[in-house]
């Protein structure tokens, strides 16, 4: 079974449909969260994935944010803004369909949360102290996660039980595990932060003898969503200028 695995899509649309685009066919789509928050267009997206069957998705920090289920003080102001605006964007249905989102979601051998398994909605997980102290919260082969906007593996050395080693994923150049457990993070479709402004998601495929997991960059028209971010009173212009940097 292949899997598109996508995370952090922050209201961009043009990512968003960019990555589908190019996925190709898959057996599932699963995302790890904060599908709105930053961007200009929170319905848009939020009605695309709704329209995916095959779809799974659990709630991230900054869809709570706009349902006002966080206390938007912990958001730094950008975050903030962006979030009530979106809160009062929102239309009903979709409004529901965030609300209805778990935190967690365990399905074939494999763990969904967006920050971490520790706190679902809301730790970074971007060393490998932080990473190891989450190993007891999932029984799983296989943890996504979220929330940092960087690609990293964190992987168990089969002959090493509780240690983990690092990875930095190349796009296109697909590692496997059989035995040892991971922690995977697929980097983020709509606001990247690793340096590459192009949209990150990865392919899972898996079968009973383990997973192999492909990382993918898929460029998209920045200027598109960056010019709806200029174009809004209540998004702050360094919104676009973060998506042109993928910082």
């Amino acid at each position: 079974m292949r899997y598109l695995i996508v995370s952090d899509i922050h209201s961009n649309l043009a990512a968003l449909e960019a990555v589908l685009a190019a996925a190709g066919a898959v057996d599932g789509v699963w995302c790890l969260g904060d599908v709105v928050g930053y961007g200009p267009q929170p319905n848009e997206c939020a009605e695309r994935l709704r329209g995916i069957g095959t779809l799974r998705c659990i709630a991230g920090n900054h869809d709570w944010g706009a349902l006002g289920r966080l206390d938007l003080s912990e958001f730094n102001p950008d975050a903030r803004y962006a979030a009530e605006w979106t809160g009062r964007q929102l239309t009903p249905d979709n409004r529901a369909w965030l609300e209805a989102l778990p935190e967690r979601i365990e399905l074939e051998g494999i763990t969904l949360v967006h920050g971490s398994p520790r706190h679902p909605i809301w730790e970074y997980v971007l060393s490998v102290p932080v990473a190891r102290e989450n190993l007891p919260f999932f029984a799983s082969l296989t943890c996504l996660m979220g929330h940092t906007h960087v690609p990293v593996v964190f992987v168990e050395p089969t002959l090493r039980p509780g240690w983990l080693e690092v990875a930095a994923p190349e796009p296109n150049a697909p590692f496997a595990y059989r035995s040892g457990r991971a922690l995977i993070n697929p980097g983020s479709v709509g606001q990247p932060r690793d340096g590459d402004p192009r949209a990150c998601y990865c392919l899972l495929d898996d079968d009973p003898g383990g997973c192999r997991v492909v990382y993918r960059r898929v460029a998209y028209d920045i200027e598109e969503t960056a010019q709806a971010i200029l174009a809004n009173p209540f998004l702050d212009n360094y919104l676009a200028d973060r998506l042109r940097m993928g910082r």
